[in-house]
C-alpha cells in the first residue's frame, strides 16, 4: 500500500486530535475510516477500512481493504489481516507463544531476544467479539469464530468454530452472497 498521502484521504469522526496517535510511518489505503482514541503505527491500512474506537495496530501488522476493525481490538506485529475480514469488539491477537519479560540472566527482554510468530486472517473471515487468537495461527478464507473463543490452531476456510480452545462447529454449506469486487 502506498504511503498516505494528500489524494488519499483518511477520515476520522470526529476529526483528529490528541485522542488520536498515528505515526507518519502508516501507510493508508484511500477512504479509511478512524475513530478516536486510536493508536496506529508502522502498519499498513487498506482502502475503505474503518477502524473504531480503542483500537490498537501495531508495526509490521497489516490490514487489508474494506474491513471492518471494531473498537477495542488489538493487532500485534506480524499479523496480516486479509480483505473483507469483521473483527468484533475487544479480539486480542498473540504473537509470541512463550512470552517473557526477562532474558535467562534476569535483564529485561528487548525486541533481539524475541521472533515474531505470525498470524494470517483470511479473506472475508468473520471474528467474533473477545476471541483471542493465538500466534502460528491461519484463519482460513470465509471461516467464523465465535464470540470469545480461543483459537490455537489453524481454523480451515468456511468452518464454523467456538469455544476455548475454538473448535469445529460445522462448515459453511454455501458462499455468503457475492459481487464482482466482493470474493
Amino acid at each position: 500500500m502506498p504511503a498516505r498521502t494528500e489524494s488519499m484521504p483518511v477520515r476520522c469522526d470526529p476529526p483528529p486530535d490528541q485522542s488520536v496517535s498515528i505515526k507518519a510511518d502508516v501507510k493508508f489505503g484511500h477512504d479509511v475510516k478512524l475513530s478516536k482514541f486510536i493508536n496506529l503505527y508502522g502498519c499498513e491500512i487498506g482502502d475503505e477500512t474503518k477502524i473504531g474506537a480503542f483500537v490498537e495496530v501495531q508495526k509490521n501488522a497489516k490490514v487489508g481493504r474494506r474491513c471492518k476493525i471494531s473498537s477495542h481490538t488489538f493487532i500485534c506485529e506480524g499479523v496480516t489481516v486479509e480483505d473483507y475480514v469483521f473483527i468484533g469488539h475487544g479480539v486480542t491477537f498473540i504473537n509470541d507463544s512463550y512470552p517473557r519479560a526477562t532474558t535467562p540472566s534476569g535483564a529485561l527482554q528487548t525486541e533481539d531476544d524475541w521472533n515474531v510468530q505470525p498470524t494470517i486472517v483470511r479473506k472475508c473471515a468473520s471474528i467474533g467479539s473477545g476471541a483471542t487468537i493465538l500466534s502460528n495461527v491461519v484463519i482460513g478464507e470465509h471461516a467464523i469464530v465465535g464470540a470469545g473463543s480461543v483459537v490455537t490452531r489453524d481454523v480451515p476456510a468456511n468452518a464454523i468454530v467456538a469455544g476455548n480452545p475454538a473448535r469445529l462447529l460445522r462448515y459453511l454449506t454455501t458462499q455468503p452472497e457475492t459481487s464482482n469486487e466482493h470474493p
